[in-house]
């Protein structure tokens, strides 16, 4: 007994417990909360234009939060109603369970947004990275929303499976499948995940190269913006990247991509993309055929709504056009 009682007050001290219960639910109060199926609250904000206008729902990537959509946000002003929310345990939403920290619950989390806030007229969907993953769910789920009300779809630097595969990642996952050891592995990386929490640091200079090497190509970084997405990626608790790995390790919604036939699509990647490699956005677009419009950005990487924003917001404005006229034509 005294064993287990020391056991419960290190795991309670450590913060172990309160995480594997996911009770993170504490989220913003206010008008501009989408409260999700487990009940998870997440932030919403939203950009209002007079008269009719299309909807741009933007769902942000892995560790970042709607603020790496400013520089598109500020694009749109006046020109598009604009919604976007922190998906669940980023930004200034809640975890809900955190059991749940799967594609499929990110999926319903869009839907429920989509519901609430963009119910009528024309909407884009813009994914970046995760947020790409979450709309090809969301295709999976509800693939009777493409082609009525959501017009357009914007896959950014994203891929629909084989995320890991190669290097010491990929070689430790088949290894963990092969010995059947990949459960215990995922589990002890969540029961540590509040320890190493605790003991990181942010704005170090190992986190400045990690930064600098995944996030970005050979040619669209300066110091100053890598410090700005460290800064931005290092505000989400590793706990976060615990919970969700098993979800990128199983990613596969390749067979999703025909939902997506029935409206305009950009796939947009940087060729210098280390994280979602060009590769994987040829192979979309491929798959999703005519409808798709490809665009590789030369020399640049994973961050290329920020550092080639001029690219993103041209495609971007030609996919609202595109979809619009879908609209109309249905």
């Amino acid at each position: 007994m005294r064993l287990r009682a020391l056991i419960v007050l290190l795991l309670g001290l450590f913060g172990v417990r309160r995480f594997f219960r996911g009770r993170r639910v504490s989220g913003p109060q206010g008008p501009d909360v989408v409260v999700a199926d487990d009940g998870a609250r997440l932030h919403v904000e939203i950009d209002e234009v007079p008269g009719v206008a299309p909807t741009v729902l933007f769902v942000h990537g892995f560790t970042a939060r709607l603020e790496e959509f400013a520089p598109q946000r500020e694009t749109l002003r006046g020109r598009a109603r604009v919604v976007l929310y922190d998906q669940r345990g980023h930004g200034r939403s809640g975890w809900g369970d955190v059991r749940n920290a799967t594609f499929d619950q990110l999926g319903r989390d869009l839907g429920a947004v989509l519901d609430r806030h963009a119910r009528t007229g024309p909407v884009v969907l813009l994914g970046h990275s995760m947020g790409g993953m979450t709309i090809m769910a969301l295709a999976r789920q509800r693939p009777e929303l493409f082609g009525t009300r959501v017009s357009g779809v914007f896959l950014l630097a994203t891929s629909a499976g084989d995320l890991v595969t190669g290097g010491v990642l990929g070689l430790t996952a088949r290894v963990g499948k092969k010995l059947h050891l990949l459960p215990l592995w995922l589990r002890w990386l969540r029961w540590t995940a509040p320890v190493v929490e605790r003991l990181r640091r942010p704005g170090t200079r190992l986190g400045y190269l990690f930064t600098r090497r995944y996030l970005f190509g050979r040619e669209d970084a300066d110091p100053a913006t890598v410090r700005r997405v460290q800064e931005l990626l290092e505000q989400a608790p590793f706990t976060i990247s615990a919970a969700f790995y098993p979800s990128f390790l199983a990613h596969d919604e390749v067979a999703s991509l025909a939902g997506l036939r029935s409206v305009p699509v950009v796939v947009l990647a940087g060729s210098d993309d280390r994280l979602t490699p060009a590769s994987h956005s040829r192979l979309m677009a491929a798959e999703i055929g005519p409808s798709a419009e490809l665009v590789i950005v030369p020399g640049a990487g994973h961050s290329v709504n920020i550092t080639r924003q001029q690219v993103v917001d041209e495609a971007l404005l030609r996919l609202i056009d595109r979809a619009g006229d879908a609209a109309v034509s249905a």
